[in-house]
């Protein structure tokens, strides 16, 4: 109760004396140190998990091991989960999208520890994942609940989750821009005059936190540059990012149909058998999948394919060309799968690292090919590095952010107008096949993504619940015009809902229609209100999405919607009921 007291004194202190801008100057100072210490400790987490499997149990890190590992690691998750969490842990990047567009900015306070732990075991025993999603959930959710601490508004709280997003994605990468540009473009914060500052500062401060406990070097070699930007090269960076825009639309469809199968399965333990017997087989025979697969990353930025023949069955047709390819295709579709069946055995983490993993491999093979063919001669390595910008402009449908994050990650720009070339192209051919990315196409299918547009953003927010009004007079369907008139000379509305004794709405009444008898007593008796009636179209259904509600209300010109659940009435929702919440909920969105 002391602590309590205590706090509430601080809370009345801070309102009085630091008004709202200079308080969120500082939360997001605060907010991104410990959005950059969650992104530590997730990764010497993991890097515990592996070095412990690597030497503390065995010295033989055989390929049967690579079989045993994920089904371990994704079963000790699932027993955190079901066992000592007793809550599902979602996956990353949506749950941030979807908290900001249906909970309020809320997420729930587990996530600022059980994201660290699930993905941990998943990724550190070789689940085929990244921690990229993981560690912005992780993020996020220290954001939201600073923010329900300090009593903050649904903009503040919002914010604070844009921050701890960018500090998150800034401190795994040390790539304080990207993760600006993250936000910005995938968390669909508005870099407003209000967001800017508090945005650069949580990134400024994630970063800090991971160059103080991680060193300054990147996860990725920063000296893969070996040349500058060729024009007559223009060809192939377009070429290549048609080919990630495709590769992207793989990506997501199958990612999408993987899922959809796994849902489909109610027992746990049967999607536990199914997924992580299917990821040991595949990491088994293509070593290359295990884990985040930075190490093969490296390699491909690195120009060196080697990785693909170590520890598997291929070996010994290292200097066979037709099998290099066949290996290169071969992983860069399995990774999808081996990322799908992992998440759907119950396994927790992020499409970012496997989407790296992808475009690096992309970009290898297009560069291996067109130099076979004696074309022209491209640097392998820079092609690895390209692709990998241009799959995250395609699969996250975020070409600034593949462009600033390998931009960032290499400590130059040398590359930055191929980048440029390749995430455009890429973007533009996943566009014609799928609208949304594989972080939104859920949140999109159930109409609850928010998004820049400020419109769309306010409708989404609003529920037909909240605008019911029920102030009006019923009158039951065997009545007849006398006992209508009595109603109506005690009311206010000129609409009159006509209910069964069960509460059935089967039509209304509006005045306008009946006032040319309405005093004319002789009819009173002889006329019913079942022949004064008709059933109003369109109607509204309470769990509704507002967006369709407007759209009737555009289409039918009517000023009062009767809503109803399953035939039975509630009420109405009022034209000017909703433009009026609407315009607040708008004015919240854009000011600053």
């Amino acid at each position: 109760m002391l602590i309590r007291d205590l706090f509430k004194k601080f809370l009345i202190w801070r309102m009085k004396h630091i008004s709202r801008r200079p308080f969120m100057l500082i939360m997001s100072v605060i907010v991104g140190i410990t959005a950059g210490l969650g992104a530590v400790l997730i990764k010497n987490s993991v890097h515990l998990i592996k070095e412990m499997l690597k030497h503390g149990i065995t010295n033989d890190y055989d390929s049967y091991l690579y079989f045993i590992y994920p089904v371990v690691g994704i079963s000790l998750a699932i027993i955190f989960i079901k066992v000592f969490l007793k809550q599902p842990v979602h996956h990353g990047i949506p749950t941030v999208l979807h908290s900001i567009a249906k909970q309020n900015g809320r997420i729930k306070s587990h996530n600022m520890f059980s994201s660290i732990i699930t993905s941990s075991l998943t990724v550190g025993f070789g689940g085929s994942v990244g921690l990229e999603g993981p560690t912005v959930a992780t993020g996020a959710s220290i954001g939201a609940n600073i923010g329900r601490l300090f009593h903050l508004n649904y903009k503040q709280i919002t914010l604070l989750l844009g921050c701890a997003s960018t500090a998150a994605m800034a401190a795994i990468f040390k790539a304080p821009i990207a993760g600006l540009v993250f936000t910005i473009e995938v968390i669909m914060i508005d870099l407003t005059t209000y967001s800017l500052v508090p945005l650069l500062l949580a990134s400024i401060s994630g970063t800090v936190v991971s160059y103080l406990f991680l060193g300054q070097t990147t996860i990725f070699s920063p000296d893969v540059i070996n040349e500058a930007f060729d024009m007559t090269n223009i060809p192939y960076y377009i070429a290549l990012g048609i080919l990630a825009g495709l590769v992207s639309v793989y990506f997501t469809r199958m990612f999408m149909f993987i899922e959809g199968y796994f849902k489909k399965i109610n027992n746990i333990y049967k999607k536990l058998i199914i997924g992580a017997l299917s990821l040991g087989t595949l990491i088994f025979f293509f070593p290359a999948l295990y884990g985040e697969g930075y190490d093969a990353i490296n390699s491909c930025l690195a120009g060196d394919y080697t990785f693909l023949f170590e520890n598997n069955i291929f070996s010994s047709y290292s200097d066979n060309f037709i099998v290099l390819i066949i290996l290169l295709v071969s992983i860069i579709l399995l990774k999808v799968v081996a990322t799908s069946v992992t998440f759907g055995s119950g396994g927790v983490g992020g499409i970012f690292a496997p989407t790296l993993f992808i475009g690096s491999n992309v970009g290898l093979l297009f560069s291996l090919i067109v130099n076979r063919l004696g074309i022209t001669h491209l640097s392998r390595a820079n092609f690895a590095l390209i692709g990998m910008g241009g799959l995250i402009a395609g699969v996250l449908h975020a070409p600034l952010t593949g462009i600033f994050l390998i931009a960032d990650i290499t400590k130059g720009y040398q590359l930055f107008v191929p980048l440029m070339i390749t995430a455009a192209f890429s973007y533009i051919t996943i566009k014609l096949f799928e609208k949304n990315s594989v972080y939104t196409i859920q949140l999109a299918n159930r109409k609850e993504l928010i998004t820049h547009d400020k419109d769309k953003a306010a409708l989404s927010r609003m529920k037909v619940t909240s605008l019911i009004e029920t102030n009006f007079s019923c009158v039951n369907s065997d009545a007849s015009l006398g006992d209508l008139v009595q109603i109506i000379s005690k009311s206010s509305r000129n609409i009159f809902p006509v209910l069964e004794n069960d509460n059935t709405m089967v039509g209304i009444v509006f005045v306008n229609d009946i006032r040319h008898i309405i005093f004319k007593p002789e009819l009173y008796n002889t006329t019913d209100v079942r022949d004064l009636m008709f059933m109003p179209e369109p109607t509204v259904d309470p769990d509704e999405l507002m967006e369709s509600v407007a759209e009737k209300f555009q289409l039918s010109d009517n000023f009062n919607l009767p809503v109803l659940k399953d035939g039975k009435y509630m009420g109405f929702v009022s034209r000017a009921k909703v433009f009026s919440s609407y315009r607040l909920l708008l004015k919240k969105f854009s000011e600053d």
